[in-house]
């Protein structure tokens, strides 16, 4: 069973505190038309920071 990509793109989201860590999920791009932030953990840092999107 195949899964349409169409309106669920897989994005990276990479961490605002430069240690170069991300996270890899899918957004729904007709109710997050915009780059998505998210407040997750970072392993290197050892605390939860804002990811954001990158393209």
């Amino acid at each position: 069973m195949a899964r349409r990509t169409g309106s669920r793109p897989v994005v990276r989201l990479r961490s605002t505190a430069g240690t170069g860590y991300a996270y890899v999920t899918r957004k729904n791009r007709r109710n997050d038309p915009d780059r998505l932030v998210l407040r997750r953990y970072d392993p290197v840092v050892r605390r939860h920071v804002d990811f954001r999107e990158e393209r």
